[in-house]
């Protein structure tokens, strides 16, 4: 599982490395994100462990799996984590947008950031 992570890692599309270069080294309030990090069974996109927050950026292979990815997110719900998906060409386009709406994700119970 950890060398498929290091390999996706390596072969990240535009929409993850733009997203990670926000994300990485706490540059995003401050908080801490891995990418392609394994939980379980799957490998999510970027997660805050902290806030128990996965951030899934799809491309058009995934109107073709639907079930799979329903699944998925079902597992990451049931080990406590919170899911939220973003098309590749939606976060590229509309990057303030998909930030703000990570962040709200991030603080949505009323916390302040540090």
């Amino acid at each position: 599982m950890k060398k498929r992570a290091n390999q996706l890692r390596e072969t990240m599309t535009l929409a993850e490395a733009v997203l990670w270069q926000h994300l990485r080294n706490r540059r995003f309030q401050k908080i801490k994100f891995r990418r392609q990090h394994p939980i379980g069974r799957y490998i999510v996109d970027f997660v805050c462990l902290e806030k128990h927050l996965v951030i899934e950026l799809d491309g058009g292979q995934h109107q073709e799996q639907i079930e799979y990815d329903q699944r998925r997110t079902d597992y990451l719900t049931k080990q406590g984590f919170r899911v939220i998906r973003f098309w590749n060409n939606e976060f590229l386009m509309e990057q303030e947008a998909v930030l703000q709406a990570i962040y709200n994700a991030l603080f949505s119970c009323g916390e302040e950031p540090i």
